[in-house]
């Protein structure tokens, strides 16, 4: 069994096909790290430490698995934390072309020989993504078939709370106009 591996993302929210990757990376490697970007140019509904601390809570209870931040490149957080293996989830084959150009980016940055590992998600979550998600939330559908219950509470939490503070905004706009 190979040491060392790291599996990065935004993990906004993280979902079923996530912990399914998690779960089997986990299987080929000792110690897991899961790496939450810190992504300035991505806008996310999660709060960086909001998505940190939801990874942390969901991963809690499986052995050898660490969640840390990271801000900037993939491979200087593999660097300073002598990583050599970089897991990438795939779905389906529109997942390869840009994972492929990530790998090769991230090959020619790394000045190490980091390698990328592609693990194809179990076919009942292939359809599933976090913004698919996002968008059945903002609708109010079901979420308990897509993401862990502590995630589902948390989605809604905080379009409850978007919704109460856009509802508060208008007001004020409203009355002021």
């Amino acid at each position: 069994m190979c040491q060392k591996a790291v599996y990065p993302g935004s993990f906004d929210p993280l979902t079923y096909g996530h912990l399914d990757i998690i779960k089997r990376a986990k299987e080929i490697f000792s110690e897991l790290t899961i790496a939450v970007a810190k992504n300035p140019t991505k806008p996310t509904l999660f709060s960086f430490r909001e998505r940190i601390q939801m990874v942390k809570e969901v991963t809690k209870d499986m052995e050898g698995i660490t969640v840390e931040g990271f801000n900037g490149l993939i491979v200087d957080y593999c660097r300073q934390k002598k990583i050599k293996v970089i897991i990438r989830g795939l779905r389906m084959i529109s997942d390869f072309e840009h994972e492929f150009q990530m790998a090769l980016t991230n090959r020619k940055l790394s000045k190490e020989n980091i390698e990328i590992v592609f693990l194809m998600t179990h076919e009942s979550y292939s359809y599933i993504s976090s913004k698919l998600i996002k968008e059945i939330a903002s609708f109010g559908g079901k979420l308990s078939e897509f993401v862990p219950p502590f995630v589902e509470r948390k989605i809604k939490e905080k379009l409850k709370n978007a919704d109460i503070n856009k509802t508060d905004s208008s007001r004020r706009n409203y009355a002021s106009g």
